[in-house]
Formats: structure tokens, sequence, C-alpha cells
């Protein structure tokens, strides 16, 4: 029975969380939050089957190791220095702010100076893993927040490096400065060695593995890459994931990335999935019932404290009020380095058993109030526009508005980003004027610069659209992925105009209906778009007529998106405005939209 043990568990624990998984989603939850209860469900300190947590943990590792690879392929160098004043200086404000937090919280709840301190030291780093999952489950890892964040959650994992050499210290053993200083020099000393190693030696590797034209020796190669620096990184005293994201990141500069991330996401999600069970194994339930009280009041302060810091601190980094606001949300947990922090924390006698139960538990509670959060945003998003001198702020950024309001007839696009771009052009080779409603500075500069009418702030405000001439347009262009923001902005424009035309974006063709039922005239699904133009080119070159083909498209078209309605082309076609160029031209900048 032993062994097959490992295949026993992996059964179970695979089956509980498809179960669980399943049940989360189809509460509106997200998945990982069921993998968790069901790793709580086969654990140790539960009733019934009990899987070993020490197997598990050990696969889950590799889950982690993966799923910060997958997101340092993605997050390239260029992206990385993107987000870096936000990461950098956010997380100089964030970090000590909320150790002050949860050191404040601690010692309001009567825990030591010391466990209060370490729980300010758990409060301070987000779950990188959690928000990205979270953000991938959203359809929003190409958005500014998603990138702001994780380019933070990078940052905190390198806090732990800190953490962990101080908790001796505070708990009055040896070590000190000069532990502290070994620690971070012998770390800092690794990364720079395996990231110098990894961009001479691995796309040379590569490269050889895919002249193969072997997709298991390519696969190979990779996930070696992955574990092994995650592997030298732990060594060091850092995290598994931060040294599999650096090996991300190497990879990201070579000519593969595409195919790495198509390679490894079956595996990575398998592991990760894993990673969330082992999760749920090491709470205890008994314990959060038995302290319900602390750990619903840490929760609280930790969600709506860190909310704020990481807020602030993100406006103060520059970034504007909604994507600071959605980043913050997503930060708004703790995970897995905080269990490795109170980990060390019971064994070096700074927390009790029970404060140790109670961490973990303030986890769970943490992760679900995020997504609870998340679904709250567009509100959370107007909120952080009112604040004192937000707004004010902001639009000192991008200068006064133009001075010349939309007279009427015009279209409206609300985000300016590679979709965007494409309506302006076409609007302005068509003569047809349009105003845009955009969240990047950088793009409303450029486009006040060519004479084109263009607010800064969200689509989502009422106030915006009226600036915008909603109630006087024909058409309205709602391009951002972002489904909660597009219901609010297609909520808005209905009430402010009855009859104007509302054509706007889904990320995925599940979202048609909704958008339909909430007033949205077309609905364009880019992934469906793209696959019947495939469709069109391969039955061109299969011989079919052209009207075949465009039936066969149509037909389908009705299908996912229900009868469109017919819109005849106006008969006569609106003058531009004197003010705007009509030479096509690519947006420099990205939208605040990212759409």
């Amino acid at each position: 029975m032993e062994d097959v043990r490992l295949i026993v568990d992996l059964v179970i624990g695979l089956g509980a969380a498809t179960v669980a998984g399943y049940i989360a989603q189809r509460l509106g939850l997200p998945a990982l939050l069921g993998y968790i209860l069901a790793g709580m469900v086969i654990g140790p300190n539960t009733p019934g089957w009990v899987a070993s947590s020490e197997r598990v943990l050990l696969l889950a590792n590799i889950g982690v190791a993966l799923l910060m690879f997958g997101l340092g392929v993605e997050f390239s160098l260029s992206e990385i220095a993107r987000v870096k004043r936000a990461a950098l200086l956010g997380g100089a404000i964030q970090i000590p702010l909320t150790v002050v937090l949860g050191t404040v919280g601690g010692l309001a709840f009567g825990w030591f100076i010391g466990a209060s301190l370490l729980l300010g030291g758990a409060f301070a780093i987000s779950s990188s893993i959690v928000a990205l999952k979270i953000l991938m489950g959203r359809g929003d890892m190409e958005s500014p927040h998603a990138r702001n964040a994780l380019g933070l959650g990078i940052v905190q994992d390198f806090s732990l490096a800190p953490m962990l050499a101080l908790v001796p210290v505070i708990a009055g053993e040896r070590g000190g400065l000069i532990g502290i200083s070994q620690s971070l020099l012998i770390s800092a000393v690794v990364l720079i060695v395996a990231f110098l190693l990894g961009t001479k030696f691995v796309p040379p590797v590569l490269r050889v593995m895919a002249h193969t034209g072997s997709r298991e020796l390519f696969l190979l190669v990779v996930v070696a890459v992955a574990l092994g620096v995650a592997l030298a990184t732990h060594f060091a005293g850092l995290s598994l994931g931060l040294g599999a994201f650096l090996a991300g990141v190497v990879v990201s500069e070579s000519e593969y990335e595409e195919r790495v991330l198509a390679d490894i996401m079956p595996v990575r999600d398998l592991f990760a999935t894993l990673f969330f069970l082992s999760v749920g194994m090491l709470i205890d339930p008994f314990v959060l019932l038995a302290h319900w009280e602390v750990a619903a009041g840490l929760t609280m302060i930790l969600i709506v404290g860190k909310l704020a810091i990481t807020g602030g601190a993100f406006l103060a980094a520059g970034l504007d009020h909604r994507t600071a606001t959605l980043a913050a949300i997503v930060m708004a947990q703790i995970g897995e380095f905080s269990f490795v922090l109170a980990g060390s924390g019971y064994e070096h006698h700074l927390i009790d058993l029970s404060q140790y139960g109670t961490i973990l538990s303030v986890a769970l509670c943490s992760i679900l109030g995020m997504t609870v959060l998340m679904k709250a945003s567009p509100n959370l998003v107007r909120i952080a526009e009112h604040l004192p001198g937000v707004a004010r702020q902001e639009r000192l950024a991008v200068g006064p508005p133009p001075p010349v309001a939309p007279s009427g007839g015009h279209v409206v696009i609300c985000g300016y980003g590679r979709v965007g771009v494409e309506i302006g052009n076409a609007l302005r080779q068509w003569n047809q004027p349009y105003s845009v409603i955009e969240l990047n500075p950088a793009v409303v500069r450029e486009l006040r610069d060519r004479g084109i009418d263009a607010l800064y702030g969200d689509a989502a405000s009422r106030s915006e659209l009226i600036a915008a001439g909603v109630a006087t347009a024909r058409t309205i262009a709602v391009t951002t992925p972002d489904l909660l923001a597009t219901e609010a902005v297609v909520r808005e424009a209905r009430e402010l105009n009855p009859r104007i035309h509302v054509i706007v974006r889904a990320s995925a063709t599940a979202e048609v209906a909704l958008l339909t039922s909430e007033g949205a005239d077309e609905v364009v699904q880019p992934e469906f778009e793209a696959g019947m133009e495939f469709v069109r080119q391969v039955l061109a070159w299969q011989g079919v007529a052209p009207e075949g083909a465009d039936r066969l498209v149509e037909a389908r078209r009705e299908t996912v998106y229900g009868v469109r309605p017919s819109m005849p082309a106006p008969a006569v076609l609106t003058p531009a405005q004197s003010t705007q160029s009509a030479r096509w031209s690519p947006n420099e900048s990205e939208s605040g939209y990212s759409a």
C-alpha cells in the first residue's frame, strides 16, 4: 500500500479539488478557493481520509515554481522596466507601513510584541500565486493593474529573506545585523550569478533542443531550467518562486517565449492545483472556530488597511486611481510566504500553535475577502476617484481639457489601446468626429497634441461620459476587456442617451449574453472574430466561393451573438473636426485600459 500511497493521495486530492472547484465556480467564486477547501477536507485537521501533506507539498512546490516561471516568461525585462517605479517606490511605502499595521493589530488582540512584529511581516507579503491565478481567471493578465500588482509582488518576495533573517534576532537568538547582512549578500550574489549564467547559456541550450524537433526534449530542458534556478535561490535563502521567476525572465528574452508558454501551461496548471490543496491542508478549521473573533478582526484590519496602504502607495508612485485601486484589491491578501514566515516564527517560539493557526486562517479569509472586493471594484474605483486631491493631481498630469466640446453625432471611444487606435484611425479616414476617454495620461497628452478631443478619466464615471458628449453622440465603442467596467459604462450611457448605439468588447463568448442584456447593441469577441477570419482564409484556399464562406460565418455569428440588428450607414457623413489629423497613426503609449 505504501508503494502506491502517493498515487492514492493524488487521485483523492485531485478528485476533491475537481468537485470543490466546480462548486466554487458555480457559486461565482474563484476555483482556487474550492481547491483550498478541498485541502482542508482531506488534510490532517479534519476527520476522514488523511492525505500525506509532505508528499502533496513536495509536488505543490513544483507548481509554485512553474507558475512563477510562466509569469517570468510573460514578464520580460521591458515589462519589468515599465513597472519598476510602481513596484520599487510602491514597495518601499507599502511594506513598512503594512508591517506597522499588522504589529498594531497583533498588539490590539493581546499578542506580545515579538508575535505582533511577526504578524506585521506576514501582513506585508501578498501571495503572488493567488494574485496570478485570480488575474488569469479574470482574463486581466494584460491589464496595467495586473502588471503593477505582480511587480509589487516580486518586490515583496524579495523582502522575505531579510524578514526570515530577523526572526531569530527578534526571538533573542544569535545572528543580529551580521547574520542579516550575510543573508542579503549571499542572496544578491546568487541572483546575479544565476541571471548572468542564464542569459549566457539558456538561450543556446533552448536553440539546440528546438532544432532537434522533439517536443519532449524541449519541455524537459525548460522544466529543468525552471526548477534548477528555483532550487539555487532556495539554497541561498530566497524562495523557490523567486528563482523560477528569474529563470522565466531569462527565457523571455529568447525567441522561444511563446513555445515555452504553450508547452508548460498544462503541466503548470496541474501542479498549481496541488499547491492550493497543500495550503488547505495546513489550515485547521477547529482553530478558526475557536479563535474566530481574533481571525475575523485581523482579517478586517488586513483587508481594509492593506487596501488603503497599497492603493495610496501606488498613487504616490504615479499610477492613476483606477489602476491603483484594482492593483491594491488584488494584493489585499496574504498567502504562501506568510505561511513560511509564520512557520519560522513558530520554530523560534515567537508564536504559539494557536497563533500560527490564526495566521493561516486569516490568509484563507483574506483570499475570500479579496474575491468579494473584486466584484465591488467599480464602486471602489469611483470612491478612489473622489478622494481629496486625487482627481486634481491626475488632471494636472494631462493639462486642461480641450476647449471645444463635441458637437453631436460623433463617436465616443472608451479606451485608446490597440483596438481604440484602429477605430480612431478609421474614423479619421472617413472624416468622422470622435472623442476619447482614456486612463493613461501619456495617451491623453499625445491625443490632445494631435488635436483630438481626449478626456482623462474613468469611462464608467457618469461625469466623464457627459463631458465626452454621450448625450448627443451617435455611437459609443467600449474597448476595455474589463467586464465590470464595461457593464457600468453601458448602463450609464443608456441612461444618458437611450438612442445611442452601444458597441462593446467581450473577453469571452460567455459574456455576450450578459452584455446584451445590459443594453449593448453589438458585442465583439476578439478571439471569436479571429477564428472567423481564419475560417474565411481556409475556405478560400480550399476553393469555396466567398459568398458561401460569408454565409457560414454570418450563421456562426448569429449563433454566438444572437440576431444582429442591421445598421444602415448614414446617407451623409459628418465632416471631421478641422483640428483632427487625417493621417493613420499608431499609439506609442499604452492604454490605461489595456485594450
